[in-house]
């Protein structure tokens, strides 16, 4: 079996490669930067085959050796989670990518979704409670979704909308919270600044998003949207305590200094019934 994983020298996708190769399975990888690839040990042990999803004239199944399964983690622009850009060229441009493998016959298709589609709303999100997105990244994405799933029922393509929560783990972007942190404590700081750290996320360790990944890629008895996530709030001031702790730092929290964002709401977490579902298959 083919399987294609885009954006694979991201954050998420440098975890998700290695486990389809342990599974023995005929592995494609693209981004934009071979460079980087080549960084990875998993570089040449899989057909990597650099591509811009925005060249609109490529026949992209064709290119990437007619994949059985598409794992679409790729998304330009990030974390400017307010940019246009992600409505006016991410958007036209990944339903196209898309459109193209089902329209090729895809057997599979799985695709990064985010909790920024569900708005400011509080409590324990369901993958069927209403999305609300008021940001441009959650609106695009949350587009991209409905796109497909209006299309989707035309072609035989088992399909699954991964909802990706909060993560934390080795290669997350430096301007995150957890990686400021750790470099504010290996530079000495005295002082981190950050938020009044009292509201509530759901994190998930990057490796166990990219298993959980892995397994929704191959199976097909469950469809649809799958909230990716612990199901377990932390509040944020907890969560950098214990990360000072485990670094035996006694640097000084300087909570309230960073308002809350204005696009996030104070608690939310996600419901993982429809997840713990893979654990069964």
């Amino acid at each position: 079996m083919r399987v294609l994983v885009t954006g694979s020298t991201g954050f998420i996708g440098r975890y998700v490669v290695p486990l389809f190769i342990k599974h023995e399975l005929e592995v494609v990888t693209t981004s934009r930067d071979e460079k980087k690839a080549r960084q990875f040990d998993w570089y040449d042990k899989t057909e990597y085959r650099p591509c811009n999803i925005y060249n609109s004239d490529i026949d992209f199944f064709s290119f990437f050796g007619e994949p059985d399964i598409i794992v679409h983690l790729a998304w330009d622009g990030l974390p400017n989670y307010k940019s246009p850009f992600h409505v006016e060229k991410n958007l036209p441009a990944n339903c196209h990518f898309l459109k193209n493998f089902l329209e090729a016959g895809v057997k599979k298709m799985v695709v990064a979704g985010t909790c920024y589609e569900y708005g400011i709303q509080c409590g324990c999100l369901s993958e069927d409670a209403a999305t609300m997105p008021v940001t441009q990244y959650g609106l695009a994405k949350d587009t991209l979704r409905k796109y497909l799933e209006m299309v989707i029922p035309e072609y035989d393509t088992s399909f699954n909308w991964v909802r990706l929560f909060y993560m934390y783990g080795e290669g997350q972007n430096e301007n995150s919270l957890i990686p400021q942190l750790k470099k504010a404590i290996l530079s000495g700081d005295r002082v981190f600044n950050m938020s009044g750290g009292e509201q509530l996320r759901d994190y998930l360790d990057v490796k166990t998003v990219a298993e959980y990944i892995c397994r929704i890629a191959l199976q097909t008895e469950v469809n649809g949207i799958l909230n990716c996530c612990s199901g377990k709030p932390i509040s944020i001031r907890k969560l950098v305590e214990t990360f000072v702790s485990e670094m035996n730092s006694n640097i000084t929290l300087n909570t309230g200094y960073y308002p809350y964002l204005d696009y996030e709401p104070l608690a939310f977490w996600g419901d993982v019934s429809r997840l713990r579902k893979i654990d069964d298959i």
